[in-house]
């Protein structure tokens, strides 16, 4: 970054502008397993403008940029650029516009789920989207993201409507509209939804909501086998039973979770959390056929959490999975797989991936979607054993290459980032020229996350 550049963004922003090491290194990376890269500066933009003047002045300069967020990220999406700046969003946190009446709102790109359901709260909707973590719902379009309630209300591909979105040259764009249908010409929401920051900014999503339930209620049960778990889960959806989410843990990551959680009265066993929603009748009449399926797999008596207290705790040690594991080692990191499987293939692939972990000698707590077949290998090891790593790496290669042989997805919710990019090539070699068009055309100078998903040669 030049001298000139410097000088300007400093005029722009201020204090808003930064170039401290420590600052740097606050936002040189996500949750991912690759070292921090510390990019030139930090920026600190509040408006479409501001960003637009970023970008327009980097973009004039051949200067990259990495949008950042939350930093809650996965695959090195949000890893900073040394020869660059990091344009940090976390001051576009407002909440624009709700039209309950219409189940539409509109924010900017920082504002979190937990923060937008508890503007909500009030008003008798919610924003069902739930990836685990406190993402900021600008990442969460970025990446695509889904989670535990994907089963019924949908992923981020679902529920946007519309973005606004800086180009690299600095126009801004605003693409769809709140109307539930439209069909106007290209799709350019679908464009931006899942690019990672590598076709422009995204600082404003609109978003549809959904009534909160008249009833809500959740329950444990636990399996002797993890596949007994999984052939619940895939028979509870092949049935058409309607679910707002059924989530899977094995028998490590119970364990896990129960001594993280301070969870009482519940086994370190494979284990199906589900939750209902609808009517208390309708739910009812679900509950007793998802019983009847469970117990046909030698399920046992399904623990109930009746009131809003219990269940956040049920579900928190559930959300909290990644850092519970996290925490087994000091100063030791994570890296969550992320392979999704047609609903017909989770229990083959589900069992591959624990045949595989005891083979390649590596420990394999489990979480996982079992309602649209994504689920998660989290796997700890420690950054200063190379062997570690490279046993993660092997372990993970070869179930990406099953899921691909099952006719799945390298990536369910986390994107490709860097880590992934070897993979997408095998996934979609036919598509990353057209990919690659498209980058060019939008980002010529390719300032724009560079590096990230594919390389640009």
């Amino acid at each position: 970054m030049n001298e000139q550049v410097q000088s300007e963004l400093k005029k722009i922003f201020n204090s808003r502008f930064t170039t401290s090491e420590s600052a740097r290194a606050n936002y040189a990376r996500g949750e991912d397993t690759y070292d921090p890269v510390l990019s030139k500066a930090v920026v600190f933009p509040e408006t479409n403008e501001e960003v637009s003047k970023i970008l327009r002045l980097c973009n004039e300069h051949k200067i990259p940029v990495v949008p950042f967020g939350t930093g809650t990220s996965l695959e090195g999406n949000v890893v900073g650029n040394e020869k660059g700046i990091t344009i940090c969003l976390e001051k576009m946190n407002k909440i624009l516009s709700v039209n309950v009446e219409d189940f539409d709102c509109r924010v900017q790109a920082c504002v979190t789920k937990e923060q937008l359901n508890e503007y909500l709260r009030e008003d008798g909707v919610f924003f069902p989207i739930d990836p685990g973590a406190n993402a900021a719902l600008g990442g969460m379009a970025s990446t695509s993201a889904s989670g535990t309630m994907a089963v019924k209300y949908g992923t981020m591909k679902t529920v946007i409507s519309g973005l606004t979105v800086v180009l690299p040259n600095g126009d801004i764009i605003k693409t769809g509209g709140r109307t539930k249908k439209t069909s106007a010409g290209y799709n350019l929401t679908n464009l931006f939804i899942g690019s990672e920051g590598t076709l422009g900014i995204i600082t404003e999503v609109h978003l549809r909501l959904s009534p909160i339930p008249e009833s809500i209620m959740s329950a444990v049960c636990h399996f002797p086998a993890l596949e007994n778990a999984v052939q619940t889960a895939q028979q509870v959806i092949q049935y058409g039973i309607p679910i707002a989410r059924i989530e899977m843990l094995n028998k490590d990551q119970m364990g896990i979770s129960i001594n993280y959680s301070k969870l009482k009265d519940i086994q370190a066993v494979p284990t199906l959390f589900f939750e209902f929603h609808g009517s208390e009748s309708s739910n009812n009449e679900n509950i007793k056929i998802v019983e009847e399926i469970s117990k046909d797999n030698s399920g046992s008596s399904f623990k109930w959490a009746k009131d809003l207290e219990e269940r956040n705790k049920i579900w928190r040690a559930r959300w909290d999975v990644y850092y519970s594991v996290k925490a087994l080692i000091n100063n030791g990191r994570v890296y969550s797989t992320d392979v999704c499987v047609p609903i017909s293939k989770i229990t083959e692939c589900v069992n591959y991936a624990e045949e595989q972990a005891e083979k390649f000698g590596v420990r394999a707590p489990m979480v996982g979607h079992m309602g649209d077949g994504n689920f998660h290998v989290i796997l700890p090891f420690d950054p200063e054993n190379k062997e570690s790593y490279k046993k993660i790496k092997a372990f993970n290669d070869t179930l990406i290459r099953k899921a691909l042989e099952l006719n799945g997805t390298i990536t369910g919710e986390h994107g490709v980032g860097l880590h992934k990019k070897e993979y997408l090539l095998e996934q979609h070699p036919d598509n990353i020229p057209v990919m690659k068009s498209i980058k060019r055309t939008l980002d010529p100078n390719n300032i724009m996350n560079p590096g990230k998903i594919f390389d640009l040669n």
